[in-house]
């Protein structure tokens, strides 16, 4: 029995040996040496005001651009001063801008009309992203013409009027009647909405 212990032992040695493991169970081998590392750059706060306005300022730009309203001019050379209390001063001024327009924009004129349309015009279960299959598409049942004429840049960004919010097509709905069109591009329904 003492021979087979021995010969294990042997064994377990010669195989520690060859693969270079250390033959005592302590550890010899003094840790790792930490690598220093250059901390992360902190984030300007500026730089992250600076996206922030740019933001606020998208957004207000998006609702104009909906609405057709004039552009709310930028206030470049106040941004590009490095006091962060100005550039909060401006972040807080494009937010209160954006509410504004975001609020204008969800209310559209006529919006009760609009809405009296799209009952008539949606089919069962389909809503705002009706598309019927016969050039119409929508809440409203736009065909590609009428959406080249009044929303010829979202049926450029997002495709037929299908894809749209619902607030995009009833806007771009105003733009037709806002041009003199009223609402006769939807003689039937806004018959029975009692609006011709």
């Amino acid at each position: 029995m003492r021979r087979h212990y021995a010969a294990a032992c042997a064994l377990l040695l010669a195989f520690c040996a060859a693969v270079g493991a250390p033959t005592s169970f302590a550890d010899d081998t003094p840790p790792p040496a930490p690598t220093t590392t250059a901390p992360e750059p902190e984030l300007d706060i500026g730089d992250f005001l600076l996206a922030e306005i740019n933001t606020y300022r998208r957004e207000t730009w998006r609702w104009e651009r909906l609405m057709r309203v004039h552009r709310t001019p930028a206030s470049s050379v106040a941004e590009r001063s490095n006091d962060r209390e100005q550039r909060l001063l401006i972040l807080n001024s494009w937010k209160r801008k954006a509410a504004k327009r975001r609020h204008q924009a969800s209310h559209p004129p006529r919006l009760q009309s609009w809405l009296c349309i799209h009952r008539y015009e949606r089919h069962p279960g389909m809503g705002w992203a009706t598309v019927t299959g016969n050039g119409f598409y929508g809440g409203l049942q736009m065909d590609l013409s009428f959406q080249r004429t009044y929303g010829p840049d979202l049926l450029r960004r997002k495709g037929t009027a299908n894809r749209w919010t619902a607030i995009e097509q009833i806007w771009v709905a105003e733009r037709a009647y806002r041009s003199g069109r009223g609402f006769y591009p939807w003689p039937n329904t806004a018959r029975a909405c009692g609006l011709i």
